[in-house]
């Protein structure tokens, strides 16, 4: 474990010492092996039939399913007493990065390892365990999660399916239909939430055959056609007691925290997608010629793989320093205790704004990796003969999943203004003094010889502009600010971009010393492209945040601060794009 362990939402506060973040350049050798496992699979098992599972041939998936079980590639969350690996988040999410590229399966592996596993797991009991655990972490069965109802998506509580108690007291009966359920069309095993006396907010364990359960139609899908997506209809289905599970009401738990799970995990599934179509786009570049000339050469392609490969050094950064300090939180909790998952998911619900962060932040850089690809590309980007076409369908999900990026949006800056309410960041105190350094003059002279000094001073200077909006906003509509969903998203951005831009700056500090002279000049280069883009994000959003509050004499103060605060010298910007293209063209690979 490194060093102090951080809050969730502290590093807007505070300073972080890059010995106390994990990177991709700490992974053990047990760790690649593992990654290379999850690559030798897909590249032998998935690939060569993707087409095939993209025309539903659900039978391909339940085989590859059995064969992950195989690996032990469904048991990595599982408790040991139960044959599980009881692996570290490091390890499970480079599992999931790596999976990424198998294109829909990985949707199906994703489910059933994540949101259709985690839940039994969290929340079973022994009995629950023992009846159900092997047959999903072997690939035996697969799982689904059955949250969404066609008329509740992101308000979730709203959920009309309903469950009452039979006469004789041994069943539940349920009613409703559930939406989008991702596995529909061969799971086996349903976490099922529904209503107790259309009151009581619950989750039930209902296998396939029970009576009463009805499979829907496959949805016909704008991307990742080979997962399979269904309703899952309940026409009085019965459901024994024993399998009602965590507590009754208490479902609104299990829907939560799982899904901060599978926040983080996506954000480390796109990060993979990302750095895939990446390489799609480079090799293409560099066979095309216009004018007798690879397209790879001309500054207008290899700008966007210069914005692309550091978009994706970001997201990775970003995506492994979050599961640092998952590790780090996690090993802290003793296990055997009679509570030992009650804590291990408070300390996962710590980082819930973080988890948010991962998913929004990592699926929009994967959205515009996707976009820039299918562009470079040209016609052929069009057309499926060239994989560019489906990169593009199959990304869109990824902003939906798992909450809506809007709604991801509005929770970061939510629960990072709960903790200061509930005086577990002093976030009041911060701002003030935040908002007096507008009145403050501040000539401090960078020392050059601090590594990525220019960086440091720009993070810190985004830290004060999001504590200047957060403070005026609080101070303006106090307890109503959670319905100025507008002033809440541009805040969110803010922290997002200091987020990402930190874990860019510590990465590349903690490892600048352990590598070549090359490897150093792709670092530097890097974090100085990445450093310009995430400024001029977080100035516009603070820009566009002051005038939603403010106006008057306050106005032109706070647009003053944001000119000074949000400002970066970016000289050299053009020779770091130039020289991260060139690196990435010469090698036709992601070079981090």
């Amino acid at each position: 474990m490194a060093g102090k362990i951080m809050k969730g939402g502290e590093y807007l506060i505070v300073e972080t010492p890059c010995a106390d973040v994990f990177t991709p350049e700490d992974f053990t050798d047990e760790q690649k092996q593992m990654g290379e496992t999850v690559e030798q699979f897909v590249a032998g098992e998935i690939t060569p039939k993707i087409e095939e599972i993209d025309k539903q041939n659900f039978d391909i998936v339940v085989e590859g399913m059995k064969k992950c079980g195989e690996l032990g590639l469904l048991m990595m969350d599982a408790p040991e007493e139960f044959g599980g690996l009881e692996l570290d988040k490091a390890s499970s999410m480079l599992v999931g990065e790596k999976m990424a590229h198998a294109g829909s399966f990985s949707v199906a592996y994703s489910a059933h390892s994540g949101i259709g596993t985690l839940p039994l797991i969290y929340y079973g009991t022994a009995a629950q365990k023992e009846q159900y655990l092997e047959k999903i972490t072997s690939g035996e069965w697969c799982a689904a999660y059955c949250l969404t109802e066609p008329g509740s998506g992101s308000d979730a509580l709203g959920a009309q399916a309903t469950a009452v108690l039979s006469a004789d007291g041994k069943h539940y009966i349920l009613n409703g239909t559930k939406q989008f359920i991702t596995n529909g069309g061969f799971a086996e095993l349903f976490t099922i939430f529904a209503k107790i006396d259309k009151e009581h907010f619950t989750a039930f364990l209902v296998e396939k055959s029970f009576p009463g359960l009805i499979v829907g139609p496959e949805e016909k899908k704008l991307g990742i056609k080979g997962s399979s997506t269904t309703q899952i209809i309940l026409d009085n289905c019965k459901v024994p007691v024993e399998n009602l599970l965590g507590e009754k009401g208490k479902g609104h738990k299990i829907a939560f925290n799982v899904l901060n799970i599978g926040r983080f995990k996506l954000g480390a599934g796109v990060c993979g997608a990302s750095k895939m179509a990446l390489v799609a786009g480079i090799k293409y570049a560099n066979e095309r010629k216009q004018f007798n000339t690879q397209i790879s050469k001309f500054g207008a392609i290899s700008e966007k793989i210069a914005d692309l490969t550091a978009n994706i050094f970001a997201s990775e950064s970003l995506v492994y320093r979050l599961a640092g300090l998952l590790d780090d939180k996690l090993a802290t909790i003793e296990k055997g205790i009679d509570n030992y998952y009650d804590e291990y998911l408070k300390g996962i619900e710590e980082y819930a704004s973080e988890c948010g962060i991962s998913k929004v932040f990592c699926s929009e850089v994967l959205a515009l990796t996707v976009d820039e690809v299918l562009q470079i590309h040209g016609g052929y980007g069009f057309v499926s003969d060239y994989p560019a076409e489906r990169y593009y369908r199959d990304e869109r999900i990824n902003r939906i999943f798992e909450g809506t990026n809007e709604i991801n949006r509005l929770l970061i800056p939510g629960m990072i203004l709960r903790k200061a309410m509930k005086g577990e960041l002093p976030l009041q105190a911060e701002a003030m003094k935040a908002f007096e350094s507008l009145m403050t003059p501040s000539f401090e002279e960078l020392d050059e010889s601090v590594p990525f000094a220019k960086e440091k001073a720009l993070i810190k200077n985004l830290k004060t502009l999001f504590l200047i909006l957060s403070g005026v906003g609080v101070q303006k509509f106090m307890d109503k600010l959670v319905n100025e969903q507008e002033i809440l998203i541009a805040a969110a951005d803010i922290a997002i971009q200091i987020f990402a831009l930190e874990s860019v700056v510590l990465r590349a500090e903690k490892n600048f010393g352990k590598v070549s002279d090359s490897k150093q000049e792709l670092y530097n280069a890097a974090v100085k492209v990445f450093a310009f883009q995430a400024c001029e994000v977080a100035a516009g959003s603070a820009r566009k945040g002051a005038f939603y509050i403010e106006e008057g004499d306050t106005l032109t103060m706070i647009l003053s601060g944001i000119r000074r605060f949000g400002k970066y010298d970016a000289t050299g910007l053009l020779v770091a794009k130039r020289t991260l293209a060139r690196a990435a063209c010469d090698s036709e690979k992601y070079v981090f």
